[in-house]
């Protein structure tokens, strides 16, 4: 199962918080809250596996996020 593990405020930030993850080790999938997928100032998902939650925070504090 899939768990949000932070809510981005752009693209941008939700795509380099899944390569500093991924980097990791840790499966990552970012979503669109909002249908409209050509809009860049959306907010999006970030989401991990359920067994992977405790890990992606830790990486998410020491990398400030």
């Amino acid at each position: 199962m899939w768990t949000v593990v932070y809510m981005a405020q752009s693209k941008d930030i939700a795509t380099k918080l899944q390569d500093l993850l991924s980097q990791d080790g840790i499966l990552v999938k970012i979503r669109p809250i909002s249908k409209n997928h050509e809009n860049n100032d959306n907010y999006y998902e970030v989401l991990v596996p359920e067994a992977e939650v405790e890990e992606a925070h830790s990486v998410i504090i020491e990398k400030g996020f």
